[in-house]
């Protein structure tokens, strides 16, 4: 009995310590599993960020190319508060640790330009370098009151007219090819007389109708020779200066009517004609009415008055004004037939800017 009795102690305490080496090399061997398991997390952990996030790098620059600092740079994504930095003194900017696969809002601001922004996305582990990356500058809309001037606008007609010339030299200042001429001012006026009066081609035209003279000796008495033409040429030049001054500009200032020919241009060769024939006897006004040419006529009249104080005898009556203002008023007519029909193909026309 004592046997048997020890028997079953001895299979107890076996038994007891299969169990205890059982336990051990279950223990041993879950920690064994735990490190694999532990360490592999471990070491992605310490990974992740550098395998998971991105950056957004970019430069900021201007029309001309030139960089751009100091601008404004913010990183909005769909949720969550944006990201902003400040581009450096060579216009570039940085984002890291960008989240991949999002995509995200970029826009860019500086002062005194337009505002710029884009979507972009980038990659696990990608440098996201956005290009094209240019402002333009910001177009300032400003209220603007234009008004318009009469005389602005007549000074740049005027200086047209002064360029006119037929066959690239010959001056044709007082005739206008304006559809809608603005008035002279009493300015304006004279100095379109100065400006015919001074030009070269003036004392040619008076030297020119001084040899005519000449040769129909007229007025007789001045008879022929260089003294006689010496005469004729100085009576020339004073009807033409006193004729013009006081035809086209100091009556015309004090009646208030514009001296210059309108070019008419279009309609009938009648209406055309009718319109240039009546040029001398009916003008426009400085209020753009029609009016009785006064400045024309009182011009002749006045002009041929006072050459009676250096003319003979012969050429001071009454009857020779009259006879001198018809021939007179009849050159006009002719003159304004050949400003509508002829002289405007042969003129050189400079428009106003």
């Amino acid at each position: 009995m004592s046997t048997t009795h020890n028997n079953r102690h001895a299979s107890s305490h076996w038994l007891l310590g299969t169990l205890l080496n059982l336990t051990h090399m279950l223990l041993l061997i879950a920690l064994a599993g735990g490190l694999i398991l532990v360490v592999p997390a471990s070491a992605q952990s310490t990974e992740a960020p550098n395998t998971k996030t991105g950056s957004i790098l970019g430069t900021v620059v201007d029309s001309n190319n030139d960089t751009i600092p100091n601008a404004t740079v913010v990183l909005q994504k769909p949720v969550g508060d944006p990201l902003t930095v400040v581009t450096k003194d060579d216009g570039s900017f940085a984002f890291h640790d960008v989240t991949p696969g999002i995509a995200y809002q970029i826009t860019v601001a500086a002062e005194g330009f337009a505002e710029w922004s884009s979507s972009v996305t980038v990659e696990p582990g990608q440098e996201k370098t956005v290009t094209d990356v240019t402002l333009h500058i910001l177009a300032v809309q400003r209220a603007v009151t234009v008004t318009y001037s009469s005389k602005e606008v007549a000074a740049q007609q005027l200086k047209a007219e002064e360029q006119q010339r037929v066959l690239r030299f010959i001056p044709n200042l007082y005739v206008t090819y304006e559809p809608h001429p603005e008035p002279l001012t009493t300015k304006m006026k004279f100095h379109l007389a100065y400006k015919d009066l001074t030009h070269p081609v003036f004392f040619v035209r008076v030297a020119e109708w001084a040899g005519v003279q000449q040769a129909r000796d007229n007025p007789e008495e001045w008879r022929q020779g260089a003294k006689g033409y010496g005469k004729r040429l100085g009576a020339g030049f004073a009807d033409a200066t006193t004729g013009s001054l006081i035809t086209n500009a100091i009556l015309p200032s004090l009646l208030h009517q514009d001296p210059r020919y309108f070019y008419q241009g279009t309609g009938t060769k009648w209406s055309r004609a009718r319109h240039a024939m009546l040029a001398p006897f009916v003008c426009k006004g400085d209020n753009g009415a029609t009016q009785p040419n006064y400045s024309q006529w009182g011009g002749s009249l006045i002009g041929y008055s006072i050459s009676t104080a250096y003319y003979p005898s012969s050429s001071r009556t009454a009857g020779h004004v009259f006879e001198t203002f018809g021939i007179d008023m009849g050159l006009h007519v002719a003159g304004s037939l050949a400003q509508e029909f002829i002289l405007d193909k042969f003129t050189s026309k400079h428009k106003h800017q």
